[in-house]
């Protein structure tokens, strides 16, 4: 009757040890994962064409800058009467994004990328580099 008991026991420990070692090893998989995903990056549409301007915007000793706003105005239309305006803020990653800006437009682009008290002008013509791609570092001089 003993032995019986001292197996019965050690099946329970073999079963509780392999739960502890496939939850630390679904928890460890999911940590990579969850680490591995870096945040969204976020991004402004037009809507008034199929080009796009990417920013990575950094301060002087090359560390990404946050909530830095990215402001364009696009004027467009018979005489160019109408006008877009455009703003978003980068990620913590200092990446934001425009979309959906117009192919041939009449006059460039003039991004003005901000922040605090220091700006930069960032100038781009979409009809010659449609798909466009800005390092832009913000130091105070």
């Amino acid at each position: 009757m003993f032995f019986v008991g001292d197996r019965a026991k050690m099946r329970f420990m073999q079963v509780r040890s392999i739960r502890f070692f496939g939850s630390a090893l679904f928890l460890f998989l999911c940590g990579e994962l969850l680490a591995a995903n870096s945040p969204e990056i976020p991004v402004v549409d037009g809507g008034l064409g199929s080009c796009r301007a990417d920013f990575t915007v950094k301060d002087g000793s090359d560390k990404p800058i946050y909530n830095a706003k990215i402001h364009v105005t696009i004027k467009y239309g018979f005489l160019n009467k109408r006008k877009a305006e455009l703003e978003v803020g980068t990620n913590s990653d200092g990446k934001a994004s425009v979309t959906g800006l117009p192919n041939l437009p009449k006059r460039p682009l003039e991004f003005i990328v901000k922040s605090g008290t220091v700006e930069k002008t960032v100038t781009d013509d979409p009809s010659d580099t449609c798909n466009a791609t800005f390092d832009v570092t913000l130091a105070v001089h």
